[in-house]
C-alpha cells in the first residue's frame, strides 16, 4: 500500500508561498559587515515538540474473516477498536536550518509499510516502519533549500496524517502512490506564485534500496490566485531488483485545487503511469481519478464527498487474486467532521466499492470473492 504525503512538505510549500522573496536574506545594514552577518549564527532557532493520536472503529460489510481489510491502508482493520497512527515529533526551524524527527506506530504504518523491502540483515519494515520523518536541511540559497534524510512523498494531494485531509480514508489513488521517500530534495521559491521540489529518492516508497539506480521525480505548485492551486508531479525510475532486467516506470499527476468561497472548496487528482513489461514486451499502464468536495456547513461541523476510480489491468502496483483481470474499481464516500476543538475532531466515513471483477475478500472466507465492498469508520484525532 502506498501515499504520498505532505504534511511537513506541505507546512513548507505554504511558508514559502506566504513570504516575500527576500526572505532569510541578511541584514542591508551598513553598520554590519557581510562578512559579520555571514559569520553570525542563528539566533531564532525554534524547537517546538507535538505529536497526534487517531483512534478508530471501522465496520466491513464484507466481514473479512482474517480481520484485515483490503486495498486500502487506512483503516486497515475490520469490526475492532484500534489506533490507525500516533506519532510524536520533534522540529527544528531558523533562517538557515530545519528539520524534523517523527516516531511512529498504527495499524495504516503496519499496512503501508508493509511491502518495505528486506535486502541484506539491516533493513526492511522492522527497522524502517517507526520512522514517520527523520530529515535535516539546509537554506543554501535566497529561496531554496535542500533536505536529505526520510520523509514525506513529493507526490500527491492527500497527507499520511488522516486530520490534514478532507476525507478521513485516503483514495485509491493516494494510496498506490508513494507516501514517504528516502534521499534528497531541493524546494525553490522560483516566484512567490510557483514552488519547484526537485528529488533523489532510493525508489517508489522505499527506504531500503532495491537496485543500483536511483529513481528522480518534480513538483510543480502555481497559484495564480489564493484561491486556487494546480500542481503537477512525476516519478521516473526503475523498481526491479538488479537480478533482473531493469523495468522503467514513469508516472504522471495532475491537481487542482479550488477554494470556491469561504465554505466550499474542491480539489480534483489525475494520475497516468507506464511501465516497461519485462522482455521488453511492450508495457502496462495504470490510470485513475479523484473528485473531493468539503462543506464547512457550520464553525465545528464540516461534510465531504467523495468519487473516485483506478484501474490497474496489469497489476503493476496492485495485485489481485488469480483469475481477475487485473484492479478497476470504482467508489464514492460522504463523511461528517466534527470539530468542537482545534485540537480535537471525531470524524465518521461511509465509503463503497464497486469492480468490474471479483477482487475484494467476501463474506467470513478469504476465498469466496465479491465485487462489491463497503465500511463506516468512526475516528477520534487528538493533537498533542
Amino acid at each position: 500500500m502506498y501515499k504520498t504525503s505532505c504534511t511537513s512538505y506541505c507546512a513548507l510549500l505554504g511558508t514559502l508561498l506566504a513570504l516575500p522573496p527576500t526572505l532569510g536574506a541578511q541584514s542591508t545594514d551598513s553598520t554590519v559587515s557581510t562578512t559579520t552577518a555571514a559569520a553570525a549564527p542563528d539566533t531564532t532557532i525554534k524547537v517546538t515538540f507535538g505529536g497526534f493520536v487517531d483512534a478508530y472503529y471501522a465496520y466491513d460489510f464484507n466481514r473479512p474473516a482474517n480481520f484485515d481489510r483490503a486495498y486500502t491502508t487506512q483503516p486497515a482493520r475490520h469490526n475492532e477498536f484500534n489506533i490507525n497512527l500516533a506519532f510524536v515529533e520533534a522540529k527544528l526551524d531558523a533562517p538557515r536550518i530545519h528539520g524534523r524527527l517523527a516516531l511512529q506506530a498504527g495499524t495504516s504504518v503496519q499496512a503501508n509499510y508493509a511491502g518495505e523491502p528486506t535486502v541484506g540483515a539491516i533493513s526492511g519494515p522492522s527497522l524502517s516502519r517507526f520512522i514517520q520523518e527523520a530529515f535535516a536541511g539546509y537554506k543554501v540559497a535566497n529561496n531554496l533549500w535542500i533536505d536529505g534524510g526520510i520523509f514525506f512523498s513529493h507526490i500527491g494531494n492527500e497527507s499520511f496524517i488522516s486530520r490534514d485531509n478532507w476525507t478521513y480514508s485516503r483514495s485509491l489513488i493516494a494510496d498506490y502512490t508513494p507516501y514517504y521517500e528516502s534521499g534528497v530534495r531541493a524546494v525553490w521559491q522560483a516566484t512567490p506564485t510557483l514552488i519547484a521540489t526537485a528529488v533523489v529518492v532510493n525508489g517508489w516508497q522505499n527506504i531500503s534500496e532495491t537496485n543500483s539506480s536511483k529513481a528522480v521525480g518534480l513538483r510543480l505548485d502555481y497559484a495564480p490566485a489564493s484561491t486556487v492551486t494546480l500542481t503537477y508531479d512525476n516519478f521516473i525510475g526503475n523498481e526491479q531488483p538488479d537480478s533482473v532486467a531493469s523495468r522503467l516506470r514513469v508516472f504522471n499527476e495532475l491537481i487542482a485545487k479550488v477554494q470556491l468561497n469561504s465554505r466550499l472548496g474542491l480539489v480534483a487528482s489525475g494520475d497516468y503511469g507506464v511501465q516497461r513489461r519485462s522482455g521488453n514486451r511492450g508495457s502496462d499502464t495504470w490510470h485513475g481519478a479523484a473528485l473531493i468536495a468539503r462543506f464547512q456547513a457550520t464553525t465545528i461541523v464540516a461534510l465531504n464527498g467523495r468519487l473516485e476510480y483506478l484501474g490497474d489491468p496489469g497489476q503493476v502496483l496492485i495485485t489481485v487474486p488469480a483469475g481477475a483481470g487485473g484492479f478497476r474499481s470504482g467508489g464514492g464516500s460522504v463523511g461528517v467532521d466534527v470539530t468542537p476543538n482545534p485540537r480535537f475532531v471525531w470524524r465518521t466515513e461511509l465509503r463503497g466499492f464497486g469492480a468490474r471483477d471479483p477482487v475484494f475478500p467476501g463474506r467470513f472466507a478469504t476465498s469466496v470473492l465479491a465485487k462489491r465492498d463497503a465500511f463506516i469508520v468512526t475516528s477520534f484525532g487528538l493533537t498533542l
